[in-house]
Protein backbone atom coordinates (compact mmCIF):
# COMPACT_ATOMS: atom_id res chain seq x y z
CA UNK A 1 0.00 0.00 0.00
CA UNK A 2 1.00 3.29 -0.76
CA UNK A 3 2.09 6.11 1.62
CA UNK A 4 -0.08 9.32 1.04
CA UNK A 5 1.68 12.26 1.28
CA UNK A 6 0.58 15.27 2.97
CA UNK A 7 -1.65 16.11 6.04
CA UNK A 8 -3.89 12.83 6.52
CA UNK A 9 -7.70 13.45 6.68
CA UNK A 10 -9.20 13.78 9.68
CA UNK A 11 -13.39 11.92 10.20
CA UNK A 12 -15.79 13.67 11.53
CA UNK A 13 -15.13 11.79 14.80
CA UNK A 14 -11.47 12.36 15.33
CA UNK A 15 -12.64 15.94 14.77
CA UNK A 16 -15.50 15.73 17.74
CA UNK A 17 -12.89 14.18 20.23
CA UNK A 18 -10.09 16.93 19.12
CA UNK A 19 -12.51 19.40 20.16
CA UNK A 20 -13.43 17.56 23.37
CA UNK A 21 -9.82 17.24 24.34
CA UNK A 22 -9.17 20.90 23.76
CA UNK A 23 -11.76 22.26 25.71
CA UNK A 24 -11.17 19.85 29.36
CA UNK A 25 -7.66 21.41 28.57
CA UNK A 26 -9.10 24.62 28.52
CA UNK A 27 -11.04 23.59 31.74
CA UNK A 28 -7.97 22.27 33.36
CA UNK A 29 -6.02 25.56 32.93
CA UNK A 30 -8.64 27.59 34.89
CA UNK A 31 -9.20 24.80 37.66
CA UNK A 32 -5.58 24.29 38.29
CA UNK A 33 -3.28 26.52 36.79
CA UNK A 34 -4.65 29.93 37.22
CA UNK A 35 -5.47 29.40 41.47
CA UNK A 36 -1.54 27.67 41.22
CA UNK A 37 -0.52 30.94 40.60
CA UNK A 38 -2.45 33.02 41.98
CA UNK A 39 -1.15 30.96 45.52
CA UNK A 40 2.69 31.68 44.67
CA UNK A 41 1.74 35.37 43.52
CA UNK A 42 0.60 35.55 47.08
CA UNK A 43 3.06 34.06 48.76
CA UNK A 44 5.53 36.22 47.13
CA UNK A 45 4.18 39.82 47.72
CA UNK A 46 3.75 38.64 51.33
CA UNK A 47 8.11 37.35 51.54
CA UNK A 48 8.29 40.73 49.90
CA UNK A 49 6.47 42.99 52.69
CA UNK A 50 7.71 40.90 55.43
CA UNK A 51 11.44 41.12 53.88
CA UNK A 52 10.88 44.84 53.39
CA UNK A 53 8.77 46.48 55.67
CA UNK A 54 9.40 45.14 58.84
CA UNK A 55 12.74 46.81 60.60
CA UNK A 56 15.25 44.14 62.55
CA UNK A 57 14.72 44.17 66.01
CA UNK A 58 17.97 44.53 67.87
CA UNK A 59 18.23 43.85 71.75
CA UNK A 60 20.36 46.80 73.00
CA UNK A 61 21.51 46.51 76.99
Amino acid sequence: MRQLKGKVKESNKQKKERRKEFLENKQRVFTIVLPTLGVLFVLMVLYVYFKASRPKVSAEY
